[in-house]
């Protein structure tokens, strides 16, 4: 979430453009859920199911503290803010306004990349668009388009220069949000246009980069929570090429609670059941406050709950009006963090990533017409 976030201008064009996002779809409009996806679906009204749970314990954490290099030292900054907390994941974004960005800048991939190998128990997390330009109001037939093109092996190279440079560099094993919010209406990597042509495009992508010697990408498919402009369900591609089922959630729309969240269609509940049914961990790469202000209850909820489940990761948006490090305007909340995260020294290495590609239990990413479809 959301526009802007890699322009110069990136905290004055967050506020112009939040406004017109649909995650936040009001609760009384999710009775459409009935009618969708048989992975997730339940009655209108209906106790949600038993949710698969575990013990509390720490999660591997971090923040989004900027995307170009120079934020890097933010994350120790952060980190002293919170009593010597380990802050293992790094989270950052390649802009996506042209197929340059998709292949990434060389020096920022390289820095990031030695910020994770300085400790083998960090995790790197990187943003990657699928389409370009991925923030200019690309409207759908266009989309569609550009996803069919995709899908018939044009942008190949570039996947596959992003892979190599990242192997190359020490990042073999980032952890790739490749596509992300693309159930809603932001990014031209969005899946609403074609669903079908979305999923093929993304295996195709996924089967490009693993085919980099040395690679250990972990590929995280996150959606934002709820219903938003269409079923996130409907653009799963499959669970050979899914590592982690990550999700965005921020404190929306206005009046909600966090028992909305939980219980909404398509909402936390859903996701941890979805991918206990896969076998696979969740993730929640971006989170934070929003249209309710400065809310330390929805703090408290939102990290038991990554607490109470199988969360590979976590990293929260630090910048107003989401964050609490970076951000002045939300004080109370920004003290339940802290009390919250101080002096945690999350998880040993390999905990972070989830699953990684080619472990036991995954198909290799063949376009096969049953992994296909497993989203439908």
């Amino acid at each position: 979430m959301r526009l802007g976030r890699l322009t110069l201008a990136a905290s004055a064009l967050l506020l112009v453009t939040t406004a017109s996002v649909p995650s936040g779809t009001p609760l009384s409009q999710t009775g459409r859920h009935a009618a969708l996806s048989s992975d997730v679906v339940r009655p209108r009204g209906a106790a949600p199911r038993p949710e698969v749970q575990r013990a509390r314990h720490e999660v591997p954490f971090g923040a989004f503290v900027g995307s170009w290099d120079s934020y890097i030292p933010n994350i120790a900054a952060m980190a002293r803010w919170l009593n010597g907390a380990n802050m293992q994941v790094g989270h950052t974004y390649l802009a996506g306004n042209g197929w340059n960005d998709v292949e990434g800048e060389t020096t920022v991939l390289g820095l990031w990349s030695q910020w994770r190998q300085a400790d083998p128990a960090r995790r790197l997390v990187l943003g990657v668009p699928m389409l370009v330009p991925n923030e200019a109001g690309v409207p759908d037939a266009e989309v569609a388009g550009l996803l069919a093109r995709g899908n018939k092996g044009e942008f190949d190279a570039h996947f596959l220069k992003l892979a190599r440079q990242l192997v190359a560099l020490g990042g073999g094993d980032t952890v790739i949000t490749l596509g992300w919010e693309m159930n809603g209406v932001t990014y031209t990597s969005r899946c609403k246009p074609d669903p079908t042509t979305w999923k093929a495009y993304w295996r195709r992508i996924v089967g490009v980069m693993r085919s980099v010697p040395g690679q250990h990408f972990a590929f995280d498919f996150t959606p934002t929570r709820g219903l938003d402009a269409v079923p996130w369900t409907h653009c799963y591609p499959g669970d050979d090429v899914v590592d982690i089922i990550g999700m965005d959630s921020y404190d929306q729309p206005a009046g909600a609670t966090f028992d909305d969240y939980v219980a909404e269609p398509y909402g936390l509940q859903d996701q941890v059941e979805f991918a206990a049914k896969r076998g696979k961990p969740v993730s929640y790469p971006e989170w934070g406050l929003f249209r309710n202000g400065d809310n330390p209850v929805f703090v408290t909820r939102m990290v038991e709950w990554m607490r109470t489940h199988d969360t590979a990761y976590q990293t929260v948006t630090d910048y107003c009006p989401h964050g609490f490090w970076q951000c002045g305007q939300n004080p109370r909340s920004a003290a339940r963090y802290q009390q919250l995260m101080s002096g945690s020294q999350g998880t040993p290495s390999g905990a972070a990533a989830g699953r990684p590609a080619g472990a036991p239990g995954q198909a290799e990413p063949a376009q096969t017409a049953s992994a296909q479809a497993a989203g439908d």
